[in-house]
C-alpha cells in the first residue's frame, strides 16, 4: 500500500515538475518583436482577398498552389471547395509592362480586362485583351484621384483644381471646369471637408460618377473666407513656410456648391443652394436610376436634410428632414432600393443607431430594428428576399456581429455567433460570406460561411505556430460600475504569473472621443499590452458613458462639455482600481494620441489627484484651436458656449499639474496644430512646472517613420523609468 502511495506521489511530482518546467521555458516578447516588426512574428498576414467575382467565386491575390514556386496572381477561388484557377496572371502581364510599371498597383476595370496607372504624374491604360499600354496624359501637371467610370470606358480626375474626363475609347480629354486656383477647388475637397465630412480615405476627392457613366456630381469649394494657418518646415538654409486654409472653432467655412456635369457636352448644372450661406453640403448619392440626392446640414449641425436635385434645372426637393437636440450625423451608407420603392438609412435619432425604411416620398414605412442595439453599417441588401444584412451589436456592446432583418422589421437574427468582432463580406446574390474575425484571445481568422452562418471552411488563421511558445498576458473583459447607473466596459492585460500580493503600476490606454470606444472583444493590432504586462505593468482601458456603448443618447451627454464625462468616468475607474490590493496607487498612468492625447493631458491636470504619469501625443489642449466642423458638432461655437470651452481646456487646469507628463508633437501636424502643445507648455513654464517634451521634425498627425520608431522607444523608456525604476536604452 505504501509503495503504491509512493509511486503515485512520484508520478504526480514528475507531472508537476514537467508542468513547471514547461511554464518556465515559455518565452517573453522582445522589444523588437513588438515595436520594430522583429522575428519571430506571433501573427502572420492573412490572405489578400479582393472581393467576390460572382456568387460562387471570390478573388484572392496569391501564388498558384498548382504551380510550385509561382509568383502571386489574382486567383479565382471556388467558394464551395476552395479550388482555384488563375484569373489575372500578374507575372505575364507585368512582362508586357515598361520598367517601373506593376499591374498589382493599377486600378482595374470591373471585369479586370483594363488597368489604369497613375505613374510619374501621368495616366496610362493597359488593355489585357489588346495587350497594349497607352498613355492618356502627357504634361508636367499631376493628375489626382483618377476614377474609372462604372463602364470602364472613361476616367475622371482633377488637375490644378479643375475637373477633367478622359474618354479611353476615343482618346479624348475634356476639361469640365476652368476656374480652378489655389482658392477655387473643383472636385478637390477643402481641407476641413476632407478631414471631418468626406473622410481621409477620399484623399481629397470630391466627385462621383453616375451609374450610367454619363454624369459626374462634384463639389466646388471657395476657400477665400477660410483663415490661413502657417506650418513651418525647418529644413535647409532658410526653411519653408506652408500655409493651410484651416477654419478653427468659430471661423468662417469655405463656400460650397454642388455641380452636376454632363461628360458628353460638358454642361454643368448647379444645385440651387445659396453657396455663401453658413451651411454644409456633402455626400451626393446617385440612385440606381441615375437620379441624384445630396445632404445639407446647418452650421449648428443639429439639422440634416436629404434633397433630390433636378439634373437639368438644379432645383432641390426635400426628401427627408431630421433634427436632434445635440447633433446629427451624415448618412454615409444611405441605400436606395433598386426597384425604386424606397431607401434605407441608419440614424441614432431615438437614442440608439437603428435602421429605418422610407418610401421615395420620405414617409416612414418601417423601423427595422429596435431596443438596446447598435447598427454600425449596412453590409448587404437582398432585395429579392427583402432582407437587410448589417453589422452591429445587440446587448453586448464590446462585440460586433452580422445580423439580418426583413423589410417588415421582423425576424431579426444574429448570424455570426462566435464571440468577438466580425467583419463579413457577402457574395453578390447573398449565397455566401467570408468573415474576418478575432477576439481578445484569438488572432484574426477568415472563415467562409453560407449565408445562414453555417461554416463551410476556414480560409486562414493569422495565429503563427510559435505563439503558444510565449507567456502572454492574461486578458479579461469586464465592467466597472459608474456609481450612477452605467456599467463601464473595461479590459486589462495582467502580467503572466500575476501575483495578487504584489503591487503593479497601471497604464490607461485611451482615445476617449464621442462614440469612439477603445474596449472591444478583438485581438490587438499591436502587442504592446502583452509586452508591458510581461514587464510587470497592468495595461488597462475603460470606456466612458459617451463612448458609444450606451448609444447616441450616451454620446449626447458630451454635448457642450467635452472632457467632463471622460474625466468623471476615468476617475471612477481609478478609484475602483485603487481598491484592488495589487494596484500601486502611486503609479496610475495614461497614454493617448489626438483626442487620446487630450484626455491624457487633461488627466494629468484636471485629474492630477488621481493620475500620476502620462504620455500625450499630438493633443488638442484647447478646443478653440481645433477645426470648426468637429469641434462645433460637440461644443457649438466659442461665442455660443464660452463656459464650455473654458471648462474643456487643458490649459484651464494647468495649475493643478503635479505628476510627470511627456508631451509630444509633430512640427508639421496639419490636423491638430503644434500650436496646441506650445500654448500648453507656455502655461506650464509660467507656472514653473516640470514636464518632458519631444518634438518630431516634419511629422504630420501621427509620426510616420523613422520618427514613429523613436516615439515607441521613447514611450517605453518613459514607462520603465517612472513606473519600474529602470533606466536603460532599448
Amino acid at each position: 500500500m505504501t509503495n503504491k502511495r509512493n509511486t503515485k506521489f512520484i508520478v504526480i511530482l514528475i507531472i508537476f515538475l514537467q508542468f513547471i518546467n514547461i511554464t518556465a521555458q515559455k518565452k517573453k516578447l522582445t522589444y523588437k518583436q513588438v515595436y520594430q516588426f522583429g522575428e519571430p512574428r506571433l501573427t502572420q498576414q492573412l490572405p489578400r482577398i479582393q472581393g467576390w467575382f460572382s456568387d460562387e467565386y471570390y478573388l484572392e491575390t496569391k501564388a498558384d498552389p498548382n504551380i510550385p514556386g509561382s509568383k502571386p496572381s489574382l486567383m479565382k477561388i471556388k467558394a464551395k471547395d476552395g479550388s482555384s484557377e488563375i484569373y489575372v496572371d500578374y507575372s505575364k502581364l507585368n512582362g508586357n509592362m515598361p520598367e517601373g510599371f506593376s499591374i498589382e498597383r493599377a486600378a482595374p476595370t470591373p471585369d479586370y480586362k483594363g488597368f489604369l496607372f497613375n505613374q510619374n504624374k501621368d495616366l496610362y491604360f493597359y488593355s489585357a485583351e489588346e495587350n497594349s499600354l497607352k498613355r492618356l496624359t502627357n504634361d508636367d501637371v499631376e493628375e489626382k484621384n483618377p476614377k474609372l467610370s462604372p463602364d470602364g470606358q472613361k476616367v475622371a480626375f482633377t488637375k490644378k483644381n479643375n475637373l477633367y474626363v478622359y474618354n479611353i475609347e476615343t482618346d479624348e480629354e475634356k476639361q469640365i471646369t476652368y476656374d480652378g486656383s489655389d482658392l477655387i477647388l473643383n472636385g478637390w475637397a477643402s481641407w476641413v471637408y476632407m478631414e471631418e465630412i468626406l473622410g481621409r480615405s477620399t484623399q481629397y476627392a470630391a466627385f462621383w460618377w453616375s451609374p450610367n457613366s454619363e454624369m459626374i456630381s462634384f463639389l466646388k469649394f471657395d476657400d477665400s473666407p477660410v483663415p490661413e494657418f502657417p506650418l513651418y518646415r525647418a529644413d535647409g538654409h532658410h526653411g519653408e513656410l506652408e500655409k493651410q486654409r484651416y477654419p478653427k472653432a468659430g471661423d468662417p467655412n469655405p463656400y460650397v456648391k454642388l455641380g452636376i456635369a454632363n461628360v458628353n457636352n460638358r454642361n454643368i448644372t448647379w444645385a440651387d443652394f445659396d453657396e455663401k450661406a453658413d451651411q454644409y453640403i456633402a455626400w451626393p448619392t446617385w440612385t440606381n436610376d441615375n437620379e441624384l440626392t445630396v445632404q445639407w446640414m446647418n452650421r449648428g449641425q443639429d439639422n440634416i436634410i436629404i434633397y433630390y436635385v433636378d439634373l437639368t434645372k438644379g432645383k432641390k426637393t426635400e426628401l427627408y428632414n431630421e433634427k436632434q437636440s445635440a447633433w446629427v450625423e451624415w448618412f454615409e451608407d444611405l441605400y436606395f432600393l433598386k426597384d425604386g420603392s424606397g431607401f434605407l438609412l441608419r440614424t441614432g435619432a431615438d437614442g440608439y443607431y437603428h435602421l429605418y425604411y422610407y418610401d421615395m416620398k420620405g414617409s416612414l414605412v418601417k423601423k427595422l430594428t429596435n431596443g438596446r442595439m447598435h447598427v454600425q453599417d449596412i453590409a448587404f441588401v437582398d432585395e429579392e428576399n427583402e432582407k437587410v444584412y448589417f453589422h452591429g451589436w445587440k446587448d453586448k456592446s464590446t462585440e460586433k456581429h452580422l445580423f439580418v432583418v426583413d423589410l417588415e422589421g421582423e425576424d431579426l437574427e444574429q448570424i455570426t455567433t462566435i464571440p468577438g468582432s466580425h467583419t463579413c463580406t457577402i457574395s453578390p446574390s447573398g449565397k455566401y460570406f467570408y468573415d474576418r474575425y478575432s477576439s481578445i484571445t484569438q488572432p484574426a481568422k477568415i472563415d467562409l460561411c453560407k449565408i445562414d452562418g453555417k461554416l463551410i471552411r476556414n480560409i486562414a488563421d493569422s495565429k503563427s505556430a510559435v505563439m503558444d511558445e510565449y507567456d502572454l498576458a492574461k486578458v479579461e473583459l469586464f465592467t466597472i460600475p459608474s456609481g450612477d447607473g452605467y456599467s463601464l466596459p473595461a479590459i486589462w492585460y495582467l502580467p503572466p504569473g500575476f501575483d495578487p500580493n504584489k503591487k503593479y503600476p497601471v497604464i490607461f490606454s485611451e482615445y476617449g472621443g464621442p462614440s469612439s470606444g477603445s474596449v472591444r472583444n478583438s485581438f490587438p493590432y499591436w502587442l504592446e499590452g502583452h509586452y508591458l504586462a510581461q514587464n510587470e505593468i497592468i495595461y488597462f482601458s475603460v470606456d466612458h458613458r459617451g463612448s458609444g456603448h450606451f448609444g447616441k443618447k450616451g454620446a449626447d451627454l458630451m454635448h457642450r462639455n467635452l472632457g467632463k464625462w471622460e474625466m468623471n468616468d476615468y476617475i471612477t475607474a481609478v478609484k475602483w482600481l485603487k481598491q484592488k490590493p495589487f494596484v500601486d496607487s502611486t503609479k496610475i498612468a495614461i497614454e493617448g494620441g489626438s483626442y487620446g492625447g487630450y484626455v491624457a493631458a487633461l488627466a494629468l491636470t484636471y485629474g492630477a489627484d488621481y493620475f500620476t504619469h502620462g504620455v500625450a501625443d499630438f493633443s488638442v489642449t484647447d478646443w478653440k484651436l481645433y477645426d470648426n466642423v468637429y469641434t462645433e458638432r460637440y461644443m457649438d461655437t466659442p461665442e455660443e458656449n464660452p463656459d464650455g470651452y473654458k471648462n474643456a481646456s487643458v490649459i484651464t487646469y494647468a495649475k493643478n499639474y503635479k505628476g510627470q507628463l511627456l508631451i509630444r508633437h509633430g512640427t508639421m501636424d496639419d490636423n491638430v496644430h503644434m500650436q496646441n502643445t506650445i500654448q500648453l507648455i507656455t502655461e506650464l513654464i509660467k507656472l514653473d512646472k516640470d514636464f518632458e517634451l519631444m518634438i518630431y521634425p516634419n511629422s504630420r498627425h501621427g509620426y510616420g517613420m523613422p520618427n514613429g520608431m523613436h516615439a515607441n522607444r521613447e514611450a517605453v523608456q518613459f514607462w520603465f523609468k517612472y513606473l519600474l525604476g529602470i533606466e536603460h536604452t532599448l
